[in-house]
């Protein structure tokens, strides 16, 4: 039941779309910090006169890839049972309960079943 369960799309699309609006918005945010920085610190370095505000460009592009990748890594775990490796095992989780329960039941160990076997060091 748990793995038919629909993620919300509403989270998943409001989410990308800001994103996308801070990636658009920040170099207008940026920019004039690092021209007001430019301008306090050109006093005691004048040789970063005129090339301090360029500094802006690889933070923003530092951020814009972090950003977009969370955003990735989020839209990889949305469904997070669907048997991938990098999802819940939930066949495991469900198999170890009622391993779990026939124990405590007293059922002999011929009627349980086995834990499914892990393939490449990951189960599902």
């Amino acid at each position: 039941r748990i793995k038919n369960f629909p993620y919300p799309r509403q989270y998943a699309s409001l989410n990308h779309y800001f994103m996308w609006l801070l990636l658009l918005l920040l170099p207008m945010a940026l920019v004039p910090q690092f021209i007001e920085i430019e301008k306090t610190i050109s006093v005691e370095y004048p040789t970063l006169c005129n090339i301090f505000k360029w500094f802006s460009i690889p933070i923003y592009t530092a951020v814009a890839w972090m950003f977009h990748t969370m955003d990735r890594i989020g839209r990889t775990g949305e469904n997070p049972f669907e048997g991938t490796a990098n999802d819940v095992p939930i066949s495991t989780i469900a198999r170890g309960i009622e391993i779990d329960l026939r124990q405590n039941l007293g059922e002999s160990d011929e009627d349980i079943p086995a834990q499914f076997p892990a393939d490449y060091g990951v189960q599902f």
